[in-house]
């Protein structure tokens, strides 16, 4: 993404997460915190079911639901926030991601059928109208978000391939049609995976120095991979697996890995070409219950609390993390 790369963003198991889908989720969340600090806990609202996170301009960030897709702008500092774009029955959102020199935000997740057939969207920021939707033939669950300057790029947990939606030098959106498939191949390997997400393959995703890093939930492993190509190249980390990596989060050579079912966030210095690296610890907090996604804000990193094993009811409580940069 153009600034930050997170990913917004993919979602833990969106097969499995679907079957708790609150039909009619609570809209209204209590503030957490004093202006003046930086709360430790932001409390979204009841049956909100949140998946993927991203930091806006200034303290703002945003979140969407999976019970849903509604997308809910708060502020770090104050901990208060509200819907920015109201949702839907039958409508999903997961990875998410801000484009800073437009003001928009990218949202991967689950059109209105709720078949496993993922789009795309994009929102305003300020307003929360929505611009346009993309949902290109012969995609799976579209999972997590990343935003370069000239191109937006989506992973799809079900099927070895990304969704590329070309962005025009004048900022404008492009038609519905622009959107493209680019099959990964390389090292890559698609695999039916294990409890507790099986069939969950291409998960999280980044984007630095004209490549792009992915996440393979079903073997714990990364990828760089080469967003012309799709050509995909296991990441050298030394013999570590990495579980059930889910969302990631890249600052400067710095990864943040969230890995939903070990409770932690794994902590990874990158080589200078991002092809290999080295783990240099966990951070992890009393209060986390199966976070999927991280973004970087303020000098902090903040995790969204999926509670992927809770049933989402409407009375179901979530919340963000507030947690240090390195372990």
């Amino acid at each position: 993404m153009t600034r930050r790369h997170t990913a917004m963003p993919r979602f833990v198991a969106l097969v499995g997460a679907l079957a708790f889908v609150a039909l009619a989720p609570a809209v209204g969340a209590s503030p957490s915190g004093q202006s003046g600090n930086f709360p430790p806990r932001i409390d979204l609202p009841d049956g909100f079911f949140p998946e993927g996170i991203e930091s806006g301009p200034g303290t703002s960030f945003f979140v969407g639901s999976l019970s849903d897709g509604a997308i809910w702008r708060g502020d770090l500092r104050t901990g208060s926030g509200a819907v920015l774009a109201v949702g839907a029955p039958g409508h999903a959102a997961a990875g998410i991601a801000y484009e800073a020199g437009r003001n928009r935000i990218w949202v991967a997740g689950v059109g209105p059928q709720l078949v496993g057939i993922g789009d795309v969207r994009v929102y305003d920021a300020a307003s929360g109208a929505l611009l346009a939707t993309y949902q290109p033939p012969g995609v799976g669950l579209l999972n997590d978000v990343a935003v370069i300057r000239d191109a937006v790029y989506v992973t799809d947990s079900g099927f070895p391939q990304l969704v590329v939606i070309p962005l025009p030098r004048n900022g404008a959106l492009p038609p519905p049609s622009a959107a493209m498939i680019l099959p990964v191949g390389g090292d890559w390997i698609q695999t039916p995976g294990n409890n507790p997400a099986p069939g969950i393959n291409m998960n999280g995703i980044v984007a630095e120095d004209g490549v792009l890093l992915v996440a393979q939930s079903s073997t714990g492993k990364l990828f760089q991979v080469d967003p012309a190509t799709g050509v995909a190249e296991e990441l050298d980390l030394g013999g570590v697996n990495l579980g059930y990596p889910d969302g990631l989060e890249l600052l400067g050579h710095t990864l943040y890995v969230v890995r939903p079912f070990q409770n932690r966030v794994t902590v990874i210095a990158l080589g200078s070409r991002l092809a290999g690296g080295v783990v240099l610890g966990h951070l992890i907090d009393p209060s986390f219950d199966e976070p999927s996604t991280a973004t970087v804000a303020a000098g902090r990193l903040w995790a969204v609390n999926l509670r992927f094993t809770t049933p989402s009811t409407p009375t179901t409580s979530y919340w963000i993390t507030r947690l240090p940069l390195r372990p």
